[in-house]
């Protein structure tokens, strides 16, 4: 207030309402893997987190889709060390068939059974892909490495550290951690997102995959190793979702010939038998010896010619690319939740649990789990509670499960409240910080209440909070006496309690029938 020493008229203005709190933003993903490029203008964004708001600028930033080759042979040519390039046996390529973890077996019904092994193993593209077409929105993206590069566990959670410095995003997604070569790799990952999630940060919520081994019959046992080696700590601020997602990112037409290592394939053309094949032969060589030496649209135009000769003349090869097909298409749930997050924040708000909803892009899930499957899935003895993803019949594909992996916690046993204290607790926090330095006095403790109890009255109006009744929904406590002690105030403390009464999800509906006596 001016110092009032001259005659005059002086106007003071007063505050009439108290400041707001300003709603932090729930659904911001950040995912860490390998990319095709990253780079801004003639800037590096590796290990750089940058913000994009969909597919076009993530492949502007960080490149298109990766390039996955397959090596093809039968399994009668390895059996006979019959893999041989220019007449010379390849015994590092029959080693690599017969210890890499990346092998799809194929029977086919006329010429035998083919090992198709998975050369190299780079999918957050399809990832970004499956997020988009879920009702993804803006994100950051942390680029570990390009297509150049191993996966490796070491590169992933350098990738998680420059989050630290960036407050928006609320989830940390990394689909790629399943592509690690051993289940200890992947839950080294996890680890160090939870750690990130609920200790370094308090502010975000993990999604995780379970780690199994898509080139082997599907089944429950890889849930056990998951459990078991996942830990104990920061669980309320995860959540895993199983099973794997058979997904339609990838049609017939997106499998050419580029996908395929020629020279095994020559390999396995030559080694026919067939007479009646004998021209089919002769033309594929004669087209991959003009591929070998010619010029670029030469040889695009060349595989083309051989991969539609193969499709046509060779039944087996068919199979082959569609098993390739199948195999880039199955891929972790957890870029498709992170994108279920995001369109249910966006449309019911965080408060609804990202459960009962269809996904999108996806053809079925890798494994049916049935009712009494699911039942330890969601309920175990430990609580690691792990989220099913079913398809009912008339229904399509849905989430059927919306706990964290502290599922024994009463406080924490549901994905919707954990992350709905996350916003209400950051939301307050940084509106609080306008009050730092201010007299520790009624005025200040009231204004403080009153900003802080009308933020509560919008987010229980829109049904984040349960209660029929505002004073059922929350409460806010601040002053001496109450939460303050004289000794606190001296050494400049303001404590405030506010309680909030979280909407949690109705997971179970018991309905009762029971018959009665004839009336009339």
């Amino acid at each position: 207030m001016a110092v009032m020493k001259t005659p005059g008229v002086y106007i003071v203005e007063k505050s009439a309402f108290p400041n707001s709190v300003v709603e932090v933003p729930t659904a911001i993903p950040a995912f860490v893997g390998y990319t095709d490029k990253a780079i801004n203008g003639t800037d590096s964004l590796t290990n750089q987190p940058w913000k994009i708001s969909s597919m076009a600028e993530y492949q502007n930033y960080f490149g298109g889709a990766p390039l996955p080759t397959f090596e093809i042979a039968r399994v009668a040519d390895k059996a006979e060390d019959a893999a041989t390039v220019g007449g010379e046996a390849s015994a590092e390529g029959a080693k690599t068939s017969a210890t890499s973890k990346c092998i799809i077996k194929l029977k086919t019904s006329n010429d035998g059974s083919y090992e198709i092994v998975v050369k190299n193993n780079h999918t957050l593209y399809y990832n970004m892909l499956l997020f988009f077409a879920n009702g993804g929105g803006p994100c950051y993206i942390v680029s570990v490495g390009s297509y150049n590069d191993d996966v490796t566990a070491k590169n992933m959670i350098n990738g998680i550290t420059p989050l630290l410095k960036e407050a928006e995003p609320t989830m940390l997604v990394i689909p790629e951690a399943v592509n690690l070569p051993s289940v200890d790799d992947c839950v080294k990952v996890q680890q160090a997102m939870l750690q990130h999630s609920g200790l370094e940060m308090k502010s975000r919520f993990s999604i995780l995959d379970i780690y199994m081994d898509k080139y082997k019959d599907d089944s429950l046992s890889c849930i056990g190793d998951f459990r078991e080696k996942i830990g104990s700590n920061q669980l309320n601020f995860g959540a895993a979702y199983y099973p794997w997602l058979a997904s339609s990112v990838l049609s017939d037409s997106d499998i050419t010939l580029d996908n395929i290592d020629l020279t095994a394939l020559m390999v396995v053309v030559k080694s026919w038998k067939d007479a009646e094949k004998k021209a089919l032969v002769d033309y594929i060589v004669a087209e991959s010896d003009i591929i070998s030496k010619g010029k670029y649209y030469e040889t695009i135009q060349n595989k083309k010619n051989i991969h539609q000769a193969l499709l046509q003349n060779w039944s087996s090869y068919s199979l082959i690319v569609k098993a390739i097909r199948e195999n880039l298409n199955l891929l972790p749930p957890s870029a498709a939740m992170a994108g279920l997050y995001t369109m249910v924040d966006n449309t019911r708000g965080v408060w609804k649990a990202p459960a009962n909803i269809s996904v999108n892009n996806v053809v079925r899930p890798s494994l049916n789990i049935t009712n009494a499957e699911q039942d330890d899935l969601n309920v175990p003895m430990n609580g690691k509670a792990i989220n099913a993803i079913r398809s009912f019949i008339g229904e399509g594909i849905k989430v059927w499960g919306a706990r964290t992996l502290d599922g024994n916690s009463l406080d924490w046993r549901y994905v919707n409240v954990r992350r709905t204290m996350i916003y209400l607790e950051e939301s307050v926090k940084n509106a609080a910080r306008a009050y730092v330095f201010e007299p520790n006095d009624a005025n200040t403790w009231l204004s403080m209440k009153c900003m802080i109890e009308s933020f509560l009255r919008s987010v229980w109006n829109r049904g984040g909070l349960a209660g029929a009744t505002p004073e059922d929904a929350y409460a806010v406590h601040v002053g001496l006496g109450d939460t303050m002690t004289p000794e606190d105030i001296l050494e400049g403390i303001m404590r405030i309690t506010v309680l909030v009464s979280v909407s949690r999800p109705a997971e179970f509906i018991e309905i009762t029938f029971q018959q009665q006596a004839q009336k009339s």
